[in-house]
């Protein structure tokens, strides 16, 4: 069993930046790719960015290619979402997530544990 605690959310205006965070619990966070989603007002929940557990695989969809990074510490069991150039219809609420397998980066269903969520919103 693992748990995800995601913390960084809030207000910023539109420009700027956040760092999102994810805690992990267990021992062995390194096994897993995590990814990062997030549900806007009146949308399904949208793939934002993965990593693999070494770190040597990263994807992200290509409207958010540029302007969010995710990275990982193991040795903190933490995945960071760095959000940059934010705008107003990145306000969501943005999930942590993590899986086992190594494919299908995009599709929630895939993913064995997720975090409650952290609030970004975005004003103009």
């Amino acid at each position: 069993q693992v748990q995800l605690v995601e913390s960084g959310g809030g207000l910023v205006q539109a420009g700027g930046s956040l760092r999102l965070s994810c805690a992990a619990s267990g021992r062995t966070f390194s096994s897993y790719t995590m990814g990062w989603f997030r549900r806007r007002p009146g949308n399904e929940r949208e793939f934002a960015a993965a990593i693999s557990g070494n770190g040597a695989r990263i994807t992200y969809p290509d409207s958010l290619k540029g302007r969010f990074i995710i990275t990982r510490d193991n040795a903190k069991n933490t995945v960071y979402l760095q959000m940059n150039s934010l705008k107003p219809e990145d306000t969501a609420v943005y999930y942590c997530a993590a899986k086992y397998s190594t494919s299908y980066d995009y599709t929630p269903a895939y993913y064995d544990y997720w975090g409650q969520g952290t609030q970004v919103t975005v004003s103009s």
